[in-house]
């Protein structure tokens, strides 16, 4: 099959089958993941990303070329979550920037396009690491240039452009020494060509099922398997329905309206996404009665879109736990639902953290934040969540705390995106960084006082957590096994072990210093305690001179943060 152009409809078509494409194998990318913490993986972050621009490309019935790039480019970068989600996003922005000029796509224009589009991702990484997605999609740019002068035919010109991408792929265990010990390839990298491959597959017109379209060893170096498949119990799941749609709104949305909508799905179910956008609505629920959250729907409008899944039909571990693990990530926006007021005068200085756990949200709420997005490692919040949160805090200049390495893209694209406040991302990779930047602010100060002070007081900090693993891997030498107890610093898996209590105190004796005056202990929602007290006390008994504080955290998966001083 020979295509020498392509126009919107094609696009449209190809963008969604790419979407697809990822959405279907998120499972075996998050698989490749190093570290085998129970994270905001990069096949979902990537999946989440993907799919916000493909909701609104869909909806577009008769598009033009600079329609679809606009409903791809807005999509991507409000939807994105994680690194992964970013620096697609930030692919997609630069490749639509050249495509939206023309009616018709030709094998020039796409190699104007690919470079546009990995100058845009890698201006958007502060310190671009060679061997992940950006290496990929740098070898695709330069594979493109060097062939279109002897190929006008797409499909060809894709076809050996994806090829060379795997290539490149394969090759990046060679460039990060972490991947080739775990046996795997980049995973972000993984997602790029995947979406690549789903796009040429609609080019030829194929027609794919890519539920049965998994790889069972293509990416894989050593062809090391992910966690067991073995099934989980359906009584674990609380509400066995996820239920989606959209109101096409007949009239206004107020806040006063949202927020009884809010509270309506909260009463039948959990994960709830409630997003107001002009004239439609997006919900998100899981629920017990599926027809109740959407005869409440009909009460505002038509529905459009409406999807019903059946969670407990599903036996696949993988399955379930991914529709857990996206139910649980766009909770994020959970966290938003009872903002500051907007009455009154406009402040000097707000704040927004990105946080987990009831006992976390309390602490950053009494050092001064304005709103704490509910997030972090298990659901990075998006671009749009973030946003959403910037445009509740009446102030002028907004500080913004990530907390989590992997979603300072996220919030930097939100200060892009924000042109009515200052934003000022504090880039905190954790939270005891988090809470440090805090307590830093000096009230009186000016913005680039406190921006420097804030930033000092988190680089000070060293930080640690105590987790389990989600499968078997080797890293730094260390064979780990699927439910063993991980202490980790901000860069690497320090202890392992079988014992949560003494895996811990490992893991402070192994971050203390002989400076070290303070730890803080944040017991998270499955510790207790007295558990963190009997820590606290065999961290004293290793030295006497440091003084062991215990709060709690009531943080999600992790069994403890640690914040040395």
């Amino acid at each position: 099959m020979t295509v020498k152009t392509m126009d919107a409809l094609l696009v449209k078509k190809c963008f969604l089958a790419g979407a697809a494409a990822i959405q279907a194998k998120k499972e075996y990318i998050n698989e490749l993941n190093v570290f085998p913490v129970p994270d905001g993986d990069t096949g979902t972050n990537m999946s989440m990303t993907i799919s916000s621009a493909a909701n609104e490309v869909a909806a577009l019935e008769h598009p033009g070329m600079e329609d679809i790039c606009k409903a791809i480019s807005g999509g991507s970068l409000r939807g994105a979550r994680g690194n992964s989600g970013v620096i697609l996003s930030q692919l997609l922005r630069g490749f639509t920037k050249v495509v939206r000029n023309v009616e018709i796509i030709d094998v020039r224009t796409l190699v104007q396009a690919f470079e546009k589009a990995v100058d845009s991702a890698y201006k958007a990484v502060m310190k671009p690491k060679e061997g992940t997605i950006l290496t990929v999609a740098k070898g695709g740019a330069e594979k493109a240039a060097k062939i279109a002068k002897d190929c006008d035919d797409i499909v060809v010109f894709a076809q050996r452009v994806i090829d060379e991408m795997r290539v490149v792929l394969n090759r990046t265990p060679e460039m990060l020494p972490v991947l080739k010990e775990a046996g795997v390839v980049d995973s972000g990298g993984e997602g790029l060509v995947t979406m690549l491959e789903g796009m040429c597959d609609a080019l030829q017109g194929k027609e794919m099922d890519y539920r049965s379209d998994v790889p069972t060893g293509d990416g894989a170096v050593s062809g090391k398997s992910g966690a067991s498949s073995e099934g989980i119990s359906t009584e674990d799941i609380k509400f066995g329905y996820c239920t989606e749609f959209i109101i096409q709104l007949e009239q206004g949305f107020s806040s006063n309206q949202e927020s009884e909508l809010k509270q309506y799905l909260e009463k039948i179910g959990d994960s709830i996404v409630c997003v107001a956008d002009e004239d439609i609505v997006k919900i998100h629920v899981h629920t017990n009665d599926p027809g109740l959250a959407i005869q409440k729907g009909l009460t505002y409008g038509e529905l459009s879109r409406m999807k019903i899944d059946n969670m407990r039909e599903e036996h696949n571990e993988r399955v379930i736990q991914s529709a857990q693990q996206q139910g649980g990530q766009q909770a994020a926006l959970k966290g938003q639902e009872e903002f500051p007021s907007q009455d009154g005068p406009r402040k000097e200085v707000g704040f927004i953290s990105v946080s987990a756990g009831d006992g976390l949200t309390h602490i950053f709420k009494e050092l001064g934040a304005d709103i704490v997005i509910e997030g972090g490692q298990t659901m990075n919040p998006s671009t749009e969540d973030i946003l959403e949160a910037v445009s509740k805090v009446n102030a002028d200049t907004v500080f913004v705390l990530p907390n989590n390495s992997n979603i300072i893209l996220a919030a930097n694209q939100a200060k892009e995106l924000t042109d009515d406040k200052d934003l000022v991302v504090i880039q905190t990779k954790n939270i005891p960084q988090g809470i440090a930047a805090m307590l830093q602010y000096i009230e009186g100060n000016s913005v680039g006082e406190n921006e420097k002070s804030m930033c000092e007081a988190a680089g000070q900090i060293k930080s640690g957590q105590v987790t389990y693993a989600v499968r078997d891997t080797s890293v730094n030498g260390k064979d780990i096994k699927q439910g063993d107890i991980m202490g980790l610093s901000d860069k690497t898996i320090e202890v392992v072990g079988n014992n949560i209590k003494d895996t811990a105190v490992a893991l402070a004796q192994k971050l203390m210093s002989d400076d070290t005056e303070l730890i803080t202990l944040y017991y998270g929602e499955e510790a207790t305690e007295e558990e963190a007290m009997e820590i606290a006390d065999a961290i004293r008994e290793q030295k006497d001179a440091v003084e062991v504080e215990v709060e709690y955290g009531g943080q999600p998966i992790y069994y403890y943060f640690l914040s040395l001083e």
